[in-house]
């Protein structure tokens, strides 16, 4: 069983799978494609899974993949806690260029399912944060795009000021300049 959250923009759901504790810990299930196509009705194959450690401070995105590549996204916190952000770039979309962020953490297990055509980043809170996703395209370098992190456009608040950001994030494009379209 899962309990799905709609979020103010179309198809970003926040989801929290049933947790099982006794005195010897927890079991929940994060996964099963048939619980999830029932719950939300998304039928998505999820066909990479990735994970990433990182200290606290350490910044990752605005990620995107360009068609055909696009890739949505079933994201949660295995260890420790982020600010996840995402950024609607669906064409069309009412939430056109507006963000939204949510605060996920392997206490309360909640997760969150982002559709293809959202850019994505998050912000370790935490020391040695263990983030994990899954992801409905193969990894394709060729269709990756980086929208910067402090774009004013986005007024995006991560709360920190100097986060710590790879070369390649730093080298992103502005939101004006529609690169995910290319």
């Amino acid at each position: 069983m899962i309990e799905v959250f709609k979020t103010r923009m179309d198809g970003l759901l926040r989801l929290r799978p049933r947790v099982f504790t006794d005195e010897r810990g927890h079991f929940m299930e994060p996964f099963n494609s048939a619980t999830f196509a029932q719950a939300t009705g998304i039928t998505d194959q999820f066909l990479q899974d990735n994970e990433s450690r990182s200290t606290a401070g350490v910044l990752r995105g605005l990620h995107v993949q360009t068609a055909p590549h696009a890739q949505a996204k079933l994201v949660r916190v295995v260890k420790g806690a982020v600010l996840d952000v995402c950024v609607d770039l669906r064409p069309g979309s009412p939430t056109f260029g507006e963000h939204f962020s949510i605060r996920l953490d392997h206490v309360d297990h909640d997760m969150l399912y982002i559709p293809a055509g959202m850019a994505h980043g998050f912000l370790a809170l935490e020391d040695d944060t263990i983030f994990a996703y899954k992801c409905s395209a193969y990894y394709a370098p060729a269709a990756e795009r980086t929208i910067l992190w402090n774009d004013p456009d986005l007024g995006i608040h991560w709360g920190v000021e100097k986060p710590l950001i790879s070369a390649k994030d730093l080298a992103g494009s502005s939101f004006a300049s529609r690169a995910w379209e290319n």
